[in-house]
């Protein structure tokens, strides 16, 4: 997902250790998340030419800030990512895998209900528009080794990592 499918929303670049970020969302509701390399050039560019971050953009910026820093195990922010009923209900199910956990295609085609959907399960996990906050980086294959990610493989298991260090820290 590039920034030029954002639409009218307001859309806010974050620098983050794993690489620059873009949130997008309203004053309701976040709407998107797009990963290190996915937003463009022209995004932080174009950062000091608006003013004023709408509240839940705000408030998932600093709560990715805590997220990175190994302070929150858990997102908690008013959500309205757009896709389809079956998406929405796989992304619902993504927000249930704990912190540090991971989960397969297939434990998620259970949790919602259609155990033999594991590949829609992939390609609506292949769709999340709010990586990180609702956790498809947490999902992987039945043999527990590390499949797709919109990121890259390597952000998906540094994000994997950084999740079992955090948990590592606190005993």
């Amino acid at each position: 997902m590039k920034a030029q499918l954002l639409g009218n929303d307001e859309w806010w670049p974050v620098r983050t250790p794993f690489g620059d970020m873009v949130l997008a969302g309203d004053e309701e509701a976040l709407h998107y998340l797009l990963l290190p390399g996915d937003q463009g050039e022209s995004v932080f560019r174009q950062e000091g030419e608006r003013r004023g971050r709408p509240a839940s953009v705000a408030k998932a910026e600093h709560q990715l800030r805590a997220y990175f820093s190994g302070a929150l195990l858990h997102f908690e922010l008013p959500l309205a990512p757009r896709g389809t009923p079956w998406q929405q209900q796989v992304w619902r199910a993504l927000l249930d895998i704990p912190f540090g956990e991971t989960r397969s295609y297939g434990d998620i085609a259970k949790a919602v209900g259609q155990p033999r959907a594991a590949r829609a399960v992939g390609r609506a996990n292949n769709t999340n528009p709010l990586p990180v906050i609702v956790p498809c980086h947490r999902v992987v294959g039945a043999d527990g080794s590390l499949t797709g990610y919109g990121g890259g493989l390597d952000l998906k298991a540094r994000l994997l990592a950084h999740e079992r260090e955090v948990l590592a820290r606190r005993g």
